[in-house]
């Protein structure tokens, strides 16, 4: 009996592997249709919201990304309930090559040589870490509530940071980068909720406290989201969001669900590798010319 239940569990991994890789295609179109219709649209402003809101629903391509992307999140949510969040978001993050493709193939975006190679090193790296990983047996939904809060809670300040970072007059260069960060960490504080409540969250409270972080987060990781496309590039906006997310969710699923790590030296090396590989992707992303885009933008 158990070794058919351990089969089942490892068929249901295999399923959620796939709807991974689905994800990680309607992700990046997604976000290239909202960028797209971004564009066509005013400058987002947190003391207007209802008029931003107006405007973007009148761009067909941010609707079209939009609902694609509301797709793609169940989709998402399915996954994470078959699979660890280890997994599926470097299933997610591998797929980052397919921005670049799809960016310049379908939407005539220049694809610079740093930005393929940031985005290559980024999708190795987080793939890595998770070849590196022993053999996942479940979807490892088990959580600590202290170790859940602790980890959410960090997130919180340093997205708190961020956010009082970016309104500094110093930092006005960066604010396209600083947009992107926060709309990642916002999106993996959501992510990591909704994989504690696809494995139950220890009672009501949990549950509703879970819950009104994966709505609150998730609503301000779209303004967020929204402010950052508006403000830079396609590819370094999109793949900088993207590899911020993927990277804090894997962290978390190793932190706060317990998916394991390597058991060899060679193993543990090959990680600390991986993660260096991720934080280089990182510097190397934003293009040359972001800056002046940044400067050039409102900000929100």
């Amino acid at each position: 009996m158990s070794s058919s239940a351990g089969k089942g569990r490892h068929h249901f991994v295999e399923i959620g592997i796939g709807l991974a890789v689905l994800v990680a295609l309607a992700t990046n179109l997604a976000a290239l249709l909202k960028h797209r219709g971004c564009q066509e649209a005013r400058a987002v402003q947190i003391a207007r919201p209802l008029a931003a809101l107006r405007d973007l629903a009148g761009s067909r391509w941010f609707v079209a990304g939009w609902g694609l992307a509301a797709l793609a999140w169940l989709a998402h949510v399915a996954a994470l309930s078959l699979a660890p969040i280890s997994l599926v978001q470097a299933i997610l993050a591998g797929g980052a090559v397919t921005l670049a493709v799809l960016s310049q193939r379908l939407f005539g975006h220049p694809v610079g040589r740093r930005q393929w190679l940031a985005l290559t090193v980024g999708a190795v790296g987080l793939v890595l870490l998770v070849v590196t990983l022993p053999r996942f047996h479940g979807s490892d939904s088990d959580f600590s509530l202290s170790a859940i809060a602790s980890f959410e809670g960090g997130l919180i300040l340093l997205a708190s940071a961020i956010a009082l970072c970016h309104r500094s007059e110093r930092l006005m260069a960066r604010r396209g980068i600083l947009r992107a960060v926060l709309a990642g960490l916002l999106f993996a504080l959501a992510g990591i909720a909704i994989k504690a409540l696809t494995g139950g969250a220890g009672g009501p409270l949990g549950v509703a406290t879970l819950l009104a972080i994966t709505l609150a987060c998730g609503a301000l990781a779209q303004y967020t989201a929204v402010a950052a496309l508006q403000g830079g590039g396609a590819i370094e906006t999109i793949g900088l969001m993207g590899l911020v997310a993927n990277a804090t969710q894997i962290v978390g699923g190793i932190v706060v669900f317990g998916d394991p790590l390597s058991p060899s030296p060679l193993g543990i090396t090959l990680q600390i590798v991986a993660f260096a590989m991720v934080c280089l992707s990182a510097l190397l992303l934003p293009a040359p010319h972001s800056r002046q885009v940044a400067v050039a933008a409102t900000p929100a």
